[in-house]
């Protein structure tokens, strides 16, 4: 049986635009933060408390945001990806290499995280395509490019996070 993805795929959409304002937030607060604490390191000017309390509650809160919008994206993205894999085999069920739990599951395995979901969401889109046995699949480079970005921006993270 079919399901709309799409109340799913809005959902998903709108809270990647609640992850992309705490990150803007985010660096306005950490610009904030970098300032108050030049001026504290320096000892120009009279920053008081009242400041400093200030930057950190910009940086707890933009934090918190963030937070809270990655856990909901993360959360109703691997719902919708599961949706869609379970649509796909309605359309060509003998195109499909995994069984739909592994759209949820395969994210959370370490280093198989890295190629499950990939080939799961190629298969998806393989099933999607009028003619799911053609020989070339479409929008390959789309899917390359959106799994490309994802690996780095994860490497970033990890580079970016440490200390």
């Amino acid at each position: 049986m079919l399901r709309s993805p799409m109340g799913l795929a809005n959902a998903v959409t709108a809270l990647l635009a609640v992850v992309m304002l705490a990150d803007v937030l985010h660096i306005g607060a950490a610009a904030y933060m970098r300032s108050v604490m030049g001026d504290v390191a320096s000892g120009a000017g009279d920053v008081g408390r009242e400041t400093v309390q200030r930057a950190d509650t910009a940086i707890a809160a933009s934090s918190l945001l963030y937070l809270l919008g990655v856990v909901g994206t993360a959360t109703l993205f691997i719902i919708w990806f599961h949706r869609v894999r379970h649509n796909a085999e309605v359309f060509a069920p003998d195109t499909q290499r995994r069984t739909p739990g592994w759209a949820i599951g395969g994210w959370f395995i370490p280093f198989a995280n890295l190629v499950i979901p990939r080939g799961i969401a190629q298969d998806v889109l393989r099933a999607s395509q009028p003619d799911p046995y053609a020989a070339e699949l479409r929008h390959h480079r789309v899917l390359n490019g959106w799994w490309g970005l994802w690996i780095l921006s994860n490497l970033f993270d990890r580079f970016a996070s440490r200390e």
